[in-house]
């Protein structure tokens, strides 16, 4: 296209959540305590994975923590600028710096929305079919799916860099949000905008409306599963957990569906629904998939007095041997 040269805005002015300076306080003290958290709880999931070479064998826990990275990555490219853009009171960001935002937003949410799906399908393998589990979730299998998930990605963000930063920015340069996101930019264009609104349902809503529903059937397909088994302990935790992955991934889907799925309108509700899956999911993901987790939990505690027998000037006793054998399986919620 011939739009490139078009291009005349230089930066754009990010209006934030709110126009009141003690609901953007209390924005600003929010989103510092939920980023600390997110930092604080999938940086630990990651070391423990790293640190334990049983973990990094289990595919559950092997996706896992890739799962933990793109949360970091996905709540670290806008939190941190949002809270030094209020302590210094800047509202301006550059037109190359608002493109890296559509593109890390698009990379990372696109190969997490994938990477749920295929964690989705590890758990209906694992309870639907367990003899079979060790072969298609092989390690060559798992590797296969994160790369899979990020090229998902990278295609993904690249389809929505493509049109956007070709398309004229002549003003206004006002975007109603805390970051810069498609539905909120395209709409600044210097041409009809009806295209490239299509072309963001037919790709971020359609991609992430059929990750949805995959989700959402492995899951029925393993609930299904369960109930046929008859009533125990074991299946119960089993669908208390399936219920507990359903909620989170509804909480991560949903705002992302209801945004993208609806072209030409802006509702305010929009806003609230960024923050979400963009902030909110990511600090809620350790919690859900991780730290329900038994052989998680064992890990992180070992990892734990092994970093306080390292500060310690006499060190602490060693692991008991019983803690170090600790293991359960993704149902063992406690």
């Amino acid at each position: 296209m011939a739009w490139g040269n078009q291009t005349m805005v230089t930066e754009f002015v990010l209006l934030g959540l709110s126009d009141t300076w003690e609901v953007n306080v209390l924005l600003f003290v929010f989103f510092l305590l939920v980023y600390m958290a997110t930092l604080f709880s999938n940086v630990l999931i990651l070391s423990a994975i790293i640190s334990d070479h049983s973990l990094s064998d289990s595919p559950m826990l092997f996706l896992l923590g890739h799962l933990a990275l793109l949360d970091l990555c996905l709540a670290s490219f806008v939190i941190p600028r949002y809270l030094f853009d209020f302590v210094v009171q800047r509202q301006a960001i550059s037109f190359q710096g608002c493109m890296a935002q559509i593109f890390y937003l698009h990379l990372f949410a696109g190969g997490e929305m994938l990477l749920l799906t295929a964690m989705a399908y590890d758990r209906y393998v694992a309870i639907c079919h367990p003899l079979r589990y060790a072969s298609l979730m092989s390690r060559r299998h798992c590797i296969g799916l994160v790369l899979a998930s990020w090229a998902g990605g990278l295609l993904h963000t690249s389809v929505q860099l493509g049109f956007t930063i070709n398309a004229p920015f002549c003003g206004p340069n006002r975007v109603d949000n805390y970051f810069c996101d498609l539905p909120y930019v395209i709409k600044l264009a210097c041409i009809d905008t009806s295209p490239l609104e299509v072309t963001m349902v037919t790709n971020t809503g359609i991609m992430s409306l059929v990750c949805f529903l995959a989700v959402l059937l492995s899951y029925a397909l393993i609930l299904s599963t369960i109930r046929s088994r008859g009533p125990s302990e074991g299946p119960n935790k089993a669908a208390y957990t399936c219920t507990s992955h359903l909620i989170v991934v509804t909480m991560y889907f949903g705002p992302i569906l209801f945004t993208y799925l609806h072209p030409y309108t802006r509702f305010m509700i929009d806003k609230v629904f960024s923050v979400f899956f963009n902030s909110v999911t990511p600090f809620l993901n350790p919690a859900v998939y991780a730290l329900k987790n038994k052989e998680m939990k064992a890990a992180i505690r070992r990892l734990l007095v092994r970093r306080s027998g390292q500060v310690s000037a006499h060190g602490r006793p060693a692991i008991r041997q019983s803690e170090a054998a600790t293991s359960g399986s993704w149902l063992g919620a406690s």
